[in-house]
């Protein structure tokens, strides 16, 4: 190993840490298999998820103490499987701010349901494909000027 020129050994020592580095990525290699969009939908009404959440086309049927929590629409980054997935089957992984005030007594504890006993693999993987087709990337608009020379 002293043979080694010294750039080459930095090069294997940085490499080596990079590769460790990106072993605990707990998403890499994560993918469902292709669900049914309308399937989803049907099991977005199924499970009354539109008494909390708000939905394109889908009648929103929360009462006036109800969350009322859109989904879908423009958003600058992509929701992954991992994403919609995580908030599905753990909804107090992470509750956004402006929902804080709204959650359990218990400390940060989502209101949401947990359906991980009732809902099936199938239906887990239709629903997501379905949230995942209400969501459309958006560049925000920038105030960089392309110059051409």
């Amino acid at each position: 190993m002293h043979n080694l020129p010294n750039y080459l050994m930095v090069l294997l020592l940085a490499w080596g840490g990079l590769f460790v580095s990106s072993c605990n990525e707990q998403a890499r290699g994560f993918a469902l298999p292709d669900g049914d969009i309308e399937e989803g939908k049907a099991v977005y009404s199924m499970f009354s998820c539109n008494e909390c959440h708000r939905i394109s086309d889908i009648e929103w049927k929360g009462g006036s103490d109800d969350l009322n929590i859109p989904l879908g629409g423009e958003i600058s980054t992509q929701k992954t499987y991992g994403d919609l997935v995580t908030s599905i089957i753990n909804p107090s992984h992470k509750i956004a701010r402006r929902y804080k005030q709204e959650t359990s007594p218990e400390r940060d504890v989502s209101k949401m349901k947990n359906y991980n006993e009732v809902l099936t693999v199938q239906e887990l993987i239709d629903l997501v494909t379905f949230l995942q087709s209400e969501y459309k990337v958006k560049t925000p608009p920038t105030d960089y000027h392309l110059y051409h020379y």
